[in-house]
């Protein structure tokens, strides 16, 4: 069944910047951005893949979108039958397609959210749910942090659904503190329709220091995460990802901005040279998800806390590949109070159907 979006909830004008288009992807609910000339009309579309690759070619995000847009974008004249849409959306495998008037405008846009079924996946995914939650006490005192809930939901069941939504069917759980508490809820994962298993860690060990404790990995690489990370990402682009680069870690960033409260003042000794009042700083920051080729693991010792970084260091070290993937989907890690409380208000934009 197709829906329709007004064009413009989408849209951006063509000299947009590529940080734009970025933001636009984030805010709506469908991956795609269109991009309109002073007239209504399309002259190109973006998606997150686009971004991406603009990105690895050394484009910069201030740029005009039109550096990266695809300037012959599939679309539909106004009046087409939705059976003939269907089938072209099929044909071209998308799941959005504009629809163009008789003057070149561009006034809706068709999706189908359900044109594929997605085939199960062989990777597993490893989830680190076994800190102490200690920012987030008392709520933590007798809670493990990733068994909160939001919208009446633990946030370890989210993060397994969105992921299992993508074709995951496989799961490993890291356990420290008060980890009886999700094996008593999951047990193995049966009443979510997936496999659960799980590693105990008998002290803290770091952010990715119980990948330590696998045994029998196997040759696929594994999708890695935080327990406390809310996320539409998705994990089949960044496994694909992965393996065009040939990468044998590949970590998932998300760009973060903060401005600065006060004018700033450059000197040179005593003399004046500039203001820059509040400025604008902005950078990449490490969202907590990874992918780890299982030959790596060797890099680790047995039982011993590591960090992510520690391990993506050492896996440079050896001279081998680690990749950096730009992601734009709606992103919260929940640390903090008050980053609980904002999940609660913005789950039904994150946990998008995609």
């Amino acid at each position: 069944m197709l829906n329709q979006v007004a064009a413009s909830l989408i849209a951006i004008g063509i000299s947009s910047s590529i940080r734009d288009a970025a933001k636009k992807l984030n805010e709506s609910r469908l991956k795609i951005v269109l991009v309109i000339n002073e007239k209504n009309c399309l002259v190109g579309t973006v998606c997150d893949g686009d971004i991406r690759r603009g990105l690895l070619a050394g484009l910069e995000m201030d740029q005009c979108v039109t550096a990266i847009m695809n300037q012959s974008p599939v679309f539909v004249e106004a009046g087409t039958p939705s059976s003939q849409i269907q089938a072209l959306m099929a044909s071209k495998k998308i799941h959005q397609i504009p629809e163009i008037d008789s003057e070149g405008e561009v006034n809706v846009v068709h999706i189908w959210d359900d044109l594929s079924v997605l085939e199960p996946l062989d990777n597993k995914m490893v989830i680190m749910a076994g800190g102490l939650g200690s920012r987030l006490r008392p709520l933590t005192d007798d809670c493990p942090k990733p068994m909160l809930k939001i919208a009446d939901t633990p946030i370890l069941e989210h993060i397994i659904l969105a992921a299992k939504g993508k074709g995951f069917r496989s799961f490993i759980i890291s356990l420290n503190y008060l980890g009886h508490m999700v094996t008593d809820y999951f047990q193995n994962g049966s009443q979510l329709g997936v496999n659960i298993e799980y590693l105990f860690e008998r002290e803290p060990l770091g952010t990715i220091g119980a990948l330590s404790l696998l045994d029998g990995t196997g040759d696929l690489p594994l999708v890695v995460t935080n327990g406390d990370i809310l996320t539409s990402i998705d994990y089949r682009a960044l496994l694909d990802f992965h393996s065009k680069t040939s990468a044998t870690a590949t970590l998932a960033v998300r760009e973060h901005e903060w401005q600065n409260p006060f004018g700033v003042v450059t000197t040179d000794g005593v003399d004046l040279v500039e203001f820059d009042e509040k400025p604008m700083h902005r950078c990449y920051v490490n969202a907590g998800i990874y992918v780890i080729e299982p030959h790596s693991l060797k890099l680790l010792k047995r039982g011993v806390a590591c960090s992510a970084p520690e391990l993506l260091t050492k896996v440079k070290a050896t001279g081998e590949e680690v990749k950096v993937y730009a992601m734009h989907e709606p992103w919260l890690d929940i640390g903090r109070p008050d980053d609980l409380e904002n999940a609660q208000n913005v789950i039904n934009r994150i946990w998008q159907k995609t």
